[in-house]
């Protein structure tokens, strides 16, 4: 393993810490990180005509992964707290699903970068998709989490080959 592939969370002894980026310059970075929830039609159906009881799922959803966002250093260990510049979440019905496409994006000017951020406001509005609607369709599968692109930062940018996909 060369120097670029080390794992930066471990140190020498293979124990976990938070990387010092204390004197990493500041740069604009953005992420954008993507999931999908699979459903019956007829859920799709009732989510986008807004027919649930418990009320919007997608605005519900879209404010659930813009919190996660801004939580994330809270959630996944080791994580930085970052003041995020932008955080936006697009959730688009698929009929070809059926179900949803869900899309985060976030940005910020700081020494590290915003994928993890991006990756858990997608996660969380799937999962919060799934909460409103498990009392009428339990078999709903929250998958393909991922990150599309990012950029900024020492790495540069980095965009998922669509080819590549399984």
């Amino acid at each position: 393993m060369t120097a670029k592939q080390a794992l930066t969370h471990l140190d020498e002894h293979g124990a976990a810490r938070m990387v010092d980026v204390g004197d990493k310059p500041d740069t604009a970075r953005e992420a954008i990180a993507s999931a999908r929830v699979r459903m019956q039609a007829s859920t799709l159906a009732m989510i986008v005509a807004q027919g649930h009881p418990k009320g919007d799922v997608l605005a519900v959803a879209r404010i659930a992964g813009i919190q996660a966002a801004k939580r994330t250093w809270e959630l996944i260990p080791l994580c930085h707290p970052l003041m995020l510049t932008g955080v936006s979440v697009t959730l688009e019905a698929d009929e070809s699903l059926p179900g949803l496409q869900i899309r985060a994006r976030c940005k910020v000017s700081g020494p590290t970068g915003v994928e993890m951020e991006a990756l858990t406001a997608a996660s969380v509005a799937a999962l919060t998709v799934y909460d409103m609607c498990k009392a009428v369709d339990r078999g709903m599968v929250v998958e393909q989490i991922q990150l599309e692109t990012k950029c900024g930062g020492a790495s540069g940018h980095w965009q998922r080959d669509a080819s590549l996909v399984r």
